[in-house]
């Protein structure tokens, strides 16, 4: 039998439920934009520092959440020198903010997506490239007409990762959005308040909802990585 404590409330999941994918749908966004740009540019461009950048690029993946999420607090906090020009020049701040829930997804997801895109554009046989360019392409048409649709299935798989490892965000985010039910409390840190209350069968309603679009999500990302024959 229940516990008081142990009851499953559908309106506290479905408010995270919303939240989490709102922020992982522009930390997507925000990480698609640079992990092609900077996949684009890293698979065409060989430079001294090249093998730096590459780590620097890929470090989110493997640094702590909380070690990024000190990290996103000095720079975007508002006594960080962004965070601080944001809110002298636009008014923004990122702290216990569904922008810097976003910001953080973005960064911590961003690797999965750059290294997708890097992949893809390496696969892309330059000699096309070289042919359109030959034929009077500029370098933005080259990017847009032949390079871009040539690697989208590696980006788009890519993509499909990145929401997936955005949604389940949790250290940084915290550090950053804080826990404040209804406004920054995305699924995977109503779980751990679920858990931390000792609601069993809220923090499982909470993880069968986050685990099975993840799976979905994968499972999508997994078809478009498969060989084509």
């Amino acid at each position: 039998m229940n516990t008081p404590m142990d009851q499953i409330d559908l309106q506290q999941a479905l408010t995270p439920l919303w939240l989490t994918l709102q922020v992982a749908l522009f930390a997507t966004l925000v990480a698609g934009v640079a992990g092609i740009a900077t996949g684009s540019f890293m698979a065409r461009r060989r430079f001294p520092g090249h093998a730096f950048a590459d780590a620097i690029f890929v470090l989110p993946m493997v640094l702590p959440p909380t070690v990024l999420g000190y990290y996103l607090i000095v720079l975007i906090g508002r006594n960080g020198p962004i965070g601080r020009w944001f809110e002298q020049v636009f008014g923004i701040t990122f702290m216990f903010s569904v922008k810097g829930a976003v910001i953080a997804a973005a960064i911590v997801s961003f690797p999965l997506l750059y290294k997708a895109a890097r992949a893809a554009f390496e696969d892309v046989n330059p000699n096309l490239e070289h042919a359109a360019r030959t034929l009077g392409s500029t370098e933005f048409e080259v990017f847009v007409r032949v390079s871009l649709p040539l690697a989208m299935r590696g980006i788009t798989a890519g993509l499909m990762l990145t929401f997936a490892r955005a949604m389940g965000e949790f250290g940084a985010t915290l550090m950053i959005a804080g826990n404040l039910p209804g406004k920054t409390q995305t699924l995977s840190i109503a779980v751990y308040d679920a858990v931390q209350s000792g609601n069993d069968a809220q923090a499982w309603l909470l993880t069968g909802i986050i685990s099975g679009v993840c799976i979905v999500v994968l499972v999508i990302s997994g078809q478009l990585l498969r060989p084509k024959h």
